[in-house]
């Protein structure tokens, strides 16, 4: 099964743990997330399904490049990281 993990930095706004899930994308496998966690959808992704741009999501430590559909490849095994992105200037 592959792995969600959300990054303490969501755990203020909300309490969360790891949630194993079984899903072929990245959209599967945080629609998964949300059953068990339904209060952080709307950190994680806006109005239209898309990751917000405060967010960064990584499988297997590759950041993913379907932010609008979350279609990244998910395996078995994967490891599945939501944590808030770093800006500024």
């Amino acid at each position: 099964m592959a792995t969600v993990k959300f990054t303490s930095a969501l755990e203020r706004h909300v309490a969360l743990g790891d949630v194993e899930v079984i899903a072929d994308t990245v959209a599967g496998a945080l629609g998964e997330a949300f059953k068990v966690y339904p209060q952080v959808r709307g950190y994680v992704l806006d109005d239209e399904g898309a990751v917000r741009k405060h967010i960064a999501i990584f499988v297997d430590g590759v950041a993913i490049e379907d932010r609008a559909g979350q279609s990244d490849g998910v395996g078995e095994a994967s490891e599945i990281y939501v944590m808030q992105a770093l800006s500024g200037g």
